[in-house]
């Protein structure tokens, strides 16, 4: 069994496609992709956490667009996931933060990036979504969304084997001097 991370799939949202600059030329072809890319490295027994804003439009799509992925499916919620769509029974859980510990490294995950999170000064790792690859990762938070990762979950060797590189993670750069 292996676990994976992703985040902001957005299926069956067309506006995406532009929004985030995605290289597809139809919904159709980016919804294909992504459960052909999803289905080529998540096995049945896989894990894979979402990480937010599974799909546009609530339940109805959701339920769609989950029926073929493999593995079992953690999401926690996005802005673009609704009530109805997190009470799914398709889920194994659904959650706005869930913080776990895999492979000696502890995870905070959230769609949202925060500036701080439990255990960051102690070597905790932040994964996240909604920013579509804006925001610059450092060495312990990272977003895992499609966009920034070839439309596909990724492992957290994969995830760690990128910060490894990235720029130190110094909290104390987000506070203004007072007084």
């Amino acid at each position: 069994m292996t676990i994976f991370f992703t985040a902001d799939t957005h299926f069956g949202h067309s506006a995406i496609i532009k929004l985030a600059e995605r290289p597809y030329r139809s919904l159709q072809e980016m919804d294909e992709t992504l459960t052909e890319n999803w289905n080529a490295v998540v096995g049945p027994e896989d894990t894979v956490y979402h990480l937010g804003d599974f799909a546009f439009k609530g339940s109805k799509a959701a339920t769609k667009y989950l029926a073929p992925l493999n593995g079992e499916i953690i999401l926690l919620r996005g802005n673009h996931d609704t009530e109805n769509t997190a009470k799914l029974e398709r889920w194994t859980q659904a959650a706005d933060l869930i913080e776990l510990r895999q492979d000696k490294t502890d995870l905070v995950l959230c769609h949202y990036p925060l500036l701080e999170w439990a255990g960051a000064f102690r070597g905790a790792v932040h994964l996240h979504g909604h920013t579509h690859g804006r925001i610059a990762p450092n060495r312990q938070r990272c977003d895992v969304g499609v966009d920034v990762w070839d439309y596909r979950p990724v492992t957290l060797r994969e995830i760690l084997s990128r910060l490894e590189s990235a720029a130190p993670y110094h909290p104390t750069d987000f506070y203004q001097e007072t007084g």
